[in-house]
This record gives structure tokens, C-alpha cells and sequence, in this order.
């Protein structure tokens, strides 16, 4: 057979999350986007790679072989819209849409909370007009996107997840359920979308964008990095940074001018007494350990805890500290006191745990959203309190990213993590620029234990540069 005979035969699909490269033999490594990408698949005979290098393998097999390639992957949909209803772009972000164009349309934007970022996503569907997959974190954030496509596009779009698993040429999905299912619609899709993209590089969820084909990708994060480093890897699951939006620039024109206000409360004497107990137990426990091992670690103590008796017990007195930390009965005075001092406005109550969360409501009779709360009660919740039917509203970390909530103008942390991300997050839900209306956040925090080291961790982000602390 012929050089010119073999040419003929090489041809590229889409196979189950991957690149197929039929017509070369194994001898004959392509040198296609690297040869380290390839690898020999024994079971067809032929070539195969993950399909995130679909764009540089196609243009590279096309310039080697021209007329002899044969591009069998299937085409994305061109979509017509049957509408195009979005706001008026402001100057950051056509700046943002117009970085990301000049991109290739591959790119990550980061804005902080608040400033649009949906609105600079959906301008990118109307432009490219191609087959398009939205992949958010959480459900309530698939079932937001869906509902502003719709109102934006007048297209109701697929969704997979939540038990759904209807594929259309827009389509809106979770992590979780993208990773599982990008396999069979890798290849159907010309742009993704990934909102809060920092939940892409995980192990498995990266998946999302190995197993695609999608020339077109845009990723949107207020707070890209990660403690793990695997922010990095955002680069070639998506494109680099295009644009990134300091806060400070966003502060006082975008996003409203804000205070922050710490509040200290003291345990009782109960709780005191056994919080202290309770550092006595972990004290003891990791020193006998570490004499025994050099550099023990929390993780050490997690593995054995399963095992070890005197473990399991130390990891039960953190757990008890945390839940005093968390549930502070000064904590529940201070919020009644907030309530007051805010009456008629809305305020949105973060707290550190499920269980603190629904005392808050029971003690308040105010409404409360946590990860297991039905669709449909989530909504009507949700929408009572924009229409302000509700004047408060309490969640654990189900509000920390993207939900909208425009009219709340208070915040109140009553427990949380040290993140940075955390708190810009939850900082954001209240900074929506309504007028000339001024946000407040508030951080009630239990002195005297870690709650006062997570705050300073928390107060480490840029957004609280040059913010006005005030101590009650």
C-alpha cells in the first residue's frame, strides 16, 4: 500500500470523551499537538488522546495532510436566537467581552461579586451563536441560569442533573453531572461555560473539559485560587486570564460602598468550661502523638479515629468545640439586636452550620435555606424574600456563590470558614449597587477561641482593603 493510500485513510472522531486517529500506524506517531498526548489503544489499533486538544490536533492534521484528513467529529449547532434581551453592557464589562473575543474565545474573566458576570456570559452566547453548555456548582445556580436564558433568549434550554438528563443545543448542568456525562456530549457543544470556575480543577470535574471538544470556552470566577494550587491547571482546561477586575475598582461605582462591623461576643461560663475541656483533649492527644511520630497532623488523627479510641475522642472534642464556636448563645442576643436595629430592611444571616442555621429560624420564625432543600421551596423562598414578603433570610453556604439576591443590604456572619473566597463571596451578596444605599456586614465573633483566627484569615482578602472596621 502507498504513502498516498495510507494518507487517504486517516480520519479523526469523537469516541466516548476522546480523539480517535484512524490511518496511521503505530509506528507512525503523530506529531499532532505533541506526540505526548497520544497514546496506542491496542483494542481498535489505532491512535487516541483526550478531546480537550481537538482545536490544535485538527488544524495541525489539516495543514500536514490537507485533502487526504477526513474530520469526523461531529459539528457543534449554530443557534438562532429567537430573541436577544440583555442589559446595556457597562464599559468593565464590554472591556471583559472584548478581552476574551480577542482571546479566541478561550479565557477566564474575573470580576468580583456582583458586577455582572452572568451578563457578560450571556453577551458571549448572543455573539457566537453556537451550541452552548453552562456548568454551575450547585442546582439553584443550573436552575438560575436556565431560567435568565430563557428570559434573556426565549429558549428554553436542556438540563442534566437533578435527575433530568435532556440534552439541547443550550444546555445548562452541574459539576457533578457534566464530569459524568461529558463523555456522551462532549462533542456537541462549541462554547462552555463554567461559572465559579475554581470548582473545575478537582480531581474528577476536571473532566468537564478534558472530555470535550468545545473550541470556545469562558470561564468566571470572583476568587480563582485554590489552597491546593490547582488553580493552575485553569489555564489549559480553559485559556488564561483575560481579564481580571481588581475590587478596588469595583467599590463605590459597580458594587455599593460597604462597612464592615466585628462584633465580639464571650461564651458562657458553661461553654467556656467545656470549650476549654475540650482544647485539653486535642492539646493532649496530637503532643502524645507527635512524641511518638514527628510531624502528626489533623489528617493523621482523621485516618485513625476510625481504629483508636483515645482518636475518635479527640476527633469528637473538635467537633464539640466547632459546635460551641457555631451555636454561641451571645450569638442568637446579637442577631435579635441586629434584627432591631435593621427593621424593614433585608438581611441575610450566614451561619457555620446546618444546626445553628435552622435554630436561627425556629428562634426567629424566619425562613432558612440549607443543601437539602427542595427545588421547589428554595424558589418561592427565594422569591418572597426579593419581593420582601421575607425580611430575613438564613442559610449555611448554599447563598456563598451566585444566587442572586439584589435587594439585601445587611449581612450578618455568625460562623464560617477563614477562606478569603468565603468571605468575598458572602461580602458580595450584599454589594449589588442599588442607589446610593450603603452595605453593612457584620462578623459576630466568639472571643477567646478560632473563630478569632479564621476572621483574620477572612479579613486577609483584597476586598477588605481600605474598608472601615468598627468594633461593637
Amino acid at each position: 500500500m502507498s504513502g498516498l493510500e495510507t494518507q487517504k485513510q486517516i480520519s479523526l472522531s469523537f469516541n466516548r470523551g476522546t480523539l480517535l486517529l484512524t490511518g496511521l500506524t503505530r509506528k507512525e506517531l503523530p506529531d499532532a499537538c505533541g506526540s505526548c498526548v497520544w497514546r496506542w489503544d491496542t483494542r481498535v489499533g489505532a491512535w487516541r488522546c483526550d478531546a480537550i486538544h481537538y482545536a490544535t490536533i485538527y488544524k495541525a492534521l489539516l495543514e500536514r495532510f490537507g485533502a487526504d484528513f477526513s474530520d469526523e467529529v461531529m459539528k457543534p449547532a449554530c443557534v438562532s436566537w429567537p430573541k436577544i434581551e440583555l442589559p446595556k453592557l457597562r464599559p468593565e464589562q464590554t472591556e471583559a467581552l472584548a478581552a476574551w473575543s480577542q482571546a479566541g474565545c478561550r479565557g477566564q474573566i474575573i470580576m468580583p461579586t456582583g458586577t455582572g458576570k452572568t451578563e457578560v456570559a450571556l453577551a458571549a452566547m448572543a455573539r457566537t451563536k453556537t451550541a452552548t453548555l453552562v456548568v454551575a456548582p450547585v442546582r439553584d445556580l443550573m436552575y438560575q441560569w436556565h431560567r435568565r436564558i430563557l428570559r434573556a433568549f426565549d429558549v428554553d434550554g436542556g438540563i442534566v442533573g437533578d435527575g433530568l438528563s435532556n440534552i439541547k443545543s443550550v444546555t445548562v448542568t452541574t459539576y457533578d453531572s457534566a464530569y459524568i456525562h461529558m463523555a456522551k456530549m462532549g462533542a456537541g457543544f462549541g462554547l462552555l461555560i463554567f461559572d465559579e470556575e475554581h470548582h473545575l480543577p478537582g480531581k474528577f470535574r476536571r473532566e468537564a473539559a478534558i472530555l470535550s471538544t468545545a473550541t470556545m470556552r469562558l470561564g468566571l470566577t470572583a476568587t480563582p485560587h485554590r489552597s491546593d494550587g490547582l488553580h493552575k491547571d485553569l489555564d489549559w482546561l480553559i485559556g488564561h486570564v483575560v481579564y481580571d477586575m481588581p475590587f478596588r475598582e469595583a467599590k463605590g461605582s459597580t458594587l455599593a460602598d460597604f462597612d464592615v462591623v466585628r462584633i465580639p461576643v464571650v461564651l458562657t461560663d458553661s461553654e467556656q468550661a467545656t470549650y476549654d475541656q475540650c482544647s485539653r483533649v486535642i492539646r493532649h492527644f496530637i503532643i502524645s502523638r507527635r512524641k511518638e511520630q514527628s510531624g502528626y497532623k489533623w489528617q493523621d488523627l482523621c485516618k485513625e479515629s476510625g481504629k483508636d479510641p483515645q482518636a475518635r475522642n479527640a476527633q469528637k472534642a473538635y467537633y464539640l468545640k466547632q459546635s460551641i464556636e457555631n451555636r454561641a448563645a451571645e450569638k442568637l442576643r446579637v442577631l435579635e439586636d441586629i434584627f432591631r436595629l435593621h427593621k424593614g430592611q433585608q438581611i441575610l444571616v450566614f451561619a457555620g452550620s446546618n444546626i445553628m442555621a435552622i435554630e436561627v429560624s425556629r428562634r426567629f420564625l424566619v425562613p432558612t435555606i440549607l443543601s437539602h432543600t427542595r427545588k421547589r421551596e428554595r424558589l418561592a423562598v427565594l422569591d418572597s424574600f426579593a419581593n420582601g414578603k421575607f425580611e430575613v433570610l438564613v442559610a449555611n453556604r448554599v447563598l456563598d456563590e451566585g444566587v442572586d439576591v439584589p435587594e439585601a443590604k445587611v449581612a450578618v456572619v455568625i460562623g464560617g470558614q477563614g477562606s478569603t473566597r468565603q468571605a468575598k463571596q458572602r461580602l458580595g451578596r450584599v454589594l449589588r449597587r442599588t442607589g446610593s444605599a450603603r452595605a453593612t456586614l457584620y462578623e459576630v465573633i466568639c472571643e477567646n477561641t478560632k473563630e478569632v483566627q479564621r476572621s483574620r484569615k477572612r479579613r486577609k482578602s483584597d476586598a477588605y482593603e481600605r474598608t472601615i472596621h468598627r468594633r461593637l
